[in-house]
């Protein structure tokens, strides 16, 4: 149905974010696909699990499994809005949700009365007139601890079936920012279980419900006693898509997480962060608080990992 309706249709599973757009008239459309169909279930293999697309995020923030093999995803997944809307978002939806801006995100009259964006009905970003792409934010919390923990999504459509990591999964654009094609769905994530690995999550919002990331860590380190063997950072709302910190992750390697080390990991994770004026609060402050947010998810990963040594 959606290769042959194109443009004129979206996917919709919970419409936690979908149904409010429409309303606000943000997309034009004549056609939902519903995906209640999906399964939802969170089956474990022997190194593996996997968590169907329709999984809520709630049952996924607390499912006994996923909060002692993969507690960062965990923690993202119960983060997200409210508790009402947990109970309808789903997995794969989150991993979908479209980028926001201050100038997208409002009213149909609104928009109007700024004269649209480039998103939709314009043709300039008013966040940056001189810009030739749109520089909306990525506003996911589970995607980038996906990434982290090398997250592998299963993607269906006309063609078949595929799996692409997560990180493969966005583009760097306001507009155009995910890499599958728009009729694919994605109807499965996929986390490997792996020793002596801990993970952690971290969200700056403006109220401690509801809203969405104004900045956000996900980490995830593999570690060989209590040294750091391997290590990903990937950062939220601060970019088009989820941002990986690769220079914090490289300089963590073969070190132990103590606090002067964090706390050097953290500067270095926050300076590829370009937060722009189309969210919540001073973006400023929000590049400054990248480095904090980054600081307490690697403070809480080095809690977790205390009698590592015996």
């Amino acid at each position: 149905m959606a290769a042959e309706l194109g443009p004129r249709a979206m996917f919709v599973a919970g419409g936690t974010d979908l149904l409010p757009k429409l309303k606000r008239r943000q997309f034009e459309i004549d056609t939902l696909i519903g995906l209640d169909f999906l399964p939802r279930q969170i089956h474990n293999g022997s190194h593996d699990y996997v968590i169907d697309a329709g999984v809520t995020l709630h049952d996924a923030s607390r499912h006994e499994q996923v909060i002692r093999n993969f507690a960062g995803y965990a923690q993202a997944s119960g983060l997200v809005s409210s508790p009402p809307l947990r109970n309808a978002g789903t997995i794969g939806g989150n991993l979908c949700v479209d980028t926001r801006c201050n100038y997208y995100d409002m009213t149909y009259e609104w928009r109007k009365a700024a004269g649209f964006c480039m998103k939709k009905d314009g043709d300039i970003c008013l966040v940056a007139p001189s810009s030739p792409r749109c520089w909306a934010v990525s506003s996911t919390d589970t995607a980038p601890m996906a990434m982290a923990l090398d997250g592998i999504v299963t993607l269906v459509g006309p063609d078949g079936e595929r799996e692409l990591p997560v990180s493969s999964l966005y583009r760097d654009d306001g507009i155009q920012y995910m890499a599958k094609q728009p009729s694919e769905v994605v109807t499965a994530l996929r986390l490997e279980a792996k020793p002596n690995t801990r993970s952690a999550y971290v969200k700056l919002r403006r109220r401690g419900s509801i809203d969405f990331p104004i900045a956000g860590a996900a980490a995830a380190a593999q570690f060989d006693g209590a040294t750091v063997t391997g290590c990903r950072i990937v950062l939220s709302a601060v970019a088009s898509h989820p941002l990986e910190a690769s220079a914090a992750e490289a300089f963590l390697k073969g070190k132990r997480l103590e606090p002067g080390t964090i706390a050097e990991a953290a500067e270095i994770a926050a300076k590829p962060a370009r937060p722009l004026d189309n969210a919540d609060l001073s973006h400023f402050w929000r590049k400054r608080m990248v480095r904090v947010v980054v600081e307490q998810a690697l403070a809480r990963i080095s809690d977790q990992t205390a009698g590592l040594d015996g």
